[in-house]
């Protein structure tokens, strides 16, 4: 799967940023034409950002572009022209407010029209479905498996706070009086229940204090805490942040790496299920947990720094 620990929102309004972003170091750069362009400008961003597809320096991020959503009068447009535009340039396109399957049903559907009426692959482009509603939380498990270009399951906090009257105004914070565990536990492993059950990625939503790096840390630390792969930036201050909290540590890595090669050893060398790595008793579920690890260490760069020998007879 493509890394992305941190996912960077871009105006698709704003040439500036458009530009700026190329040099940043996210895992991925998703190029706006939903919330963050006004309306009067949807049209001239949908020109900037096939533009910046085509002619900019994306190497190395994810390309995503989030169209409109559906109960608006801009989203057919936004797919047609951003495939048809640049679409050797994305890799994939988010679909906001998604609320049920058939909604990214007919995303694939235009697609693959689109890519067999200009002679694209069929298929290459991938989904972003964003939770954003309870009744996309509701639908999520279906949403999930609407579609193999499906890659992702993202959070959209602020919309979701506001659809089921959560008394807040601080997006990503505890609601005042709230006062016991998480109220975002509930949401966050419903969303990363659906994505691993279909195999996708699960992104955690903005944290709009962009000056607040503390607090994304805590936020973000507590969505890489139960499994998610990555989450929204706003700023190019909080990137290195979420690159940090979504990596694994140096010693983490080492030591799944050192799993997966004594599991190995262990059992076809001795030919024994279950073996013993210092103090530490390994078998197959222990194998499944260290290739989460390592996956996620080798997709940040990481190298190894420990390696394992064989124990002597």
């Amino acid at each position: 799967m493509r890394s992305r620990r941190s996912c960077l929102a871009v105006p698709g309004s704003n040439p500036r940023f458009l530009e700026k972003a190329q040099g940043l170091p996210a895992d991925e750069v998703f190029l706006d034409l939903e919330d963050s362009v006004a309306p009067s400008a949807k049209e001239g961003a949908r020109k900037n950002v096939v533009a910046a597809l085509r002619e900019g320096d994306w190497s190395g991020r994810t390309r995503v572009v989030r169209v409109n959503d559906l109960g608006t009068r801009w989203t057919y447009r936004d797919v047609i022209e951003v495939v048809e535009g640049a679409g050797e340039f994305v890799d994939c396109l988010m679909l906001p407010k998604v609320e049920d399957a058939a909604q990214v049903m007919w995303l694939d559907t235009l697609l693959t029209q689109i890519e067999k009426a200009n002679g694209l692959p069929v298929g290459r482009i991938g989904i972003e479905a964003q939770i954003e509603n309870a009744r996309g939380l509701v639908n999520v498990d279906a949403i999930g498996g609407a579609s193999p270009r499906l890659e992702t399951l993202v959070f959209g906090p602020a919309d979701f706070m506001a659809s089921i009257n959560m008394r807040t105004l601080v997006v990503g914070e505890q609601p005042p009086g709230y006062t016991e565990g998480d109220a975002y536990h509930y949401v966050l492993m419903r969303i990363l229940m659906a994505a691993r059950m279909h195999d996708l990625q699960a992104i955690d939503g903005p944290y709009l204090a962009i000056k607040d790096l503390d607090g994304f840390r805590r936020v973000a630390g507590r969505a890489a805490a139960l499994g998610f792969d990555g989450k929204w930036v706003l700023h190019p201050s909080q990137i290195e942040a979420a690159n940090e909290v979504f990596s694994p540590t140096q010693q983490d890595y080492d030591h799944a790496e050192l799993i997966l090669d004594a599991y190995e050893y262990h059992t076809t060398v001795e030919m024994r299920g279950a073996a013993m790595l210092g103090d530490e008793m390994i078998d197959e579920a222990s194998r499944k947990m260290a290739l989460v690890v390592a996956a996620k260490g080798r997709a940040a760069g990481l190298g190894r720094t420990t390696a394992f020998t064989p124990p002597t007879a």
